[in-house]
């Protein structure tokens, strides 16, 4: 069943935070279902990567593109790897759209890094010291990309870790941002080049999407690709991005993508030749 519902009158001038998020709103009742969402287990725990310290293959894109290092057999991959934990995050920020639909914040990689430039991501990236958990990563990645107050972000609920091209583990937080007018996007330039917002429900549709057949270490998978065009630009959201998009439209709208795929995708693989 979808989770549309009618438009929320605007706030009196005197509303508070607490009525924000206590009227029936479609946020609030994304909110109530969300709070009860338990990740499915996922055994990555004790299989991680470790490539060693090239600072181009930490760096967390769309990762549309298959590296040629990784092409070689499921069991030499795993004869010849250590492993060690290496763990990320990603903010999957959601707000309400003028017309009532549930909408997500993404950002275009700068041009000037060294890995994926020009990508379509999520706000995101490696876990550091100082995070308690993967909702502080997420929170600190989003706040210096993008500039996004920690303060105006009701964190909800993480998913089951995904899996990068690189073998990181990468866990999605959900965030709800109730006022969205009181976020004054500021960018991190060498980080971000651009940041827009796309409806979530699309992740869901035939519309403006394709599969396009690739090869991971001998295993035949499918990459999800979104085209979305904006007043800011024309975006392609894939890989990475797309396979945690889709699996948090199917979760919140409670059904499957119209679109189905002959081939599993990469996480399908990755996960099988790990476990």
């Amino acid at each position: 069943m979808d989770l549309i519902v009618p438009v929320a009158p605007p706030p009196s001038p005197c509303h508070t935070e607490e009525e924000d998020w206590g009227s029936k709103t479609l946020l609030h009742r994304l909110a109530q279902q969300l709070q009860l969402y338990k990740p499915h287990r996922v055994l990555l725990d004790d299989h991680e990567v470790d490539h060693g310290n090239n600072d181009e293959e930490e760096q967390i894109g769309s990762n549309c593109g298959i590296r040629n290092y990784m092409r070689t057999t499921s069991q030499e991959f795993s004869n010849c790897v250590n492993w060690r934990k290496r763990r990320a995050a990603v903010l999957i920020c959601l707000f309400e759209g003028p017309q009532g639909e549930l909408r997500v914040i993404l950002t275009k990689r700068s041009m000037k890094l060294a890995s994926h430039p020009g990508d379509v991501a999520l706000p995101g990236g490696k876990m550091e010291e100082r995070d308690v958990d993967d909702s502080a990563t997420a929170l600190r990645e989003a706040m210096e990309e993008i500039g996004l107050d920690p303060a105006l972000v009701q964190v909800l609920a993480n998913l089951e870790p995904f899996l990068s091209q690189h073998l990181l583990k990468v866990i999605p937080v959900i965030g709800l941002v109730a006022r969205i007018q009181d976020f004054k996007p500021l960018l991190n330039t060498d980080e971000v080049d651009a940041i827009f917002d796309v409806p979530l429900e699309m992740f869901l549709k035939e519309e403006n999407h394709r599969i396009e057949e690739r090869e991971w270490m001998g295993w035949k998978y499918g990459l999800h690709l979104f085209e979305y065009e904006s007043e800011q630009g024309e975006y392609m959201i894939c890989g990475l991005t797309a396979a945690i998009l889709i699996r948090v439209a199917s979760l919140i709208y409670q059904r499957s993508p119209s679109f189905q795929p002959s081939l599993p995708d990469f996480q399908t693989i990755a996960r099988s030749s790990l476990n």
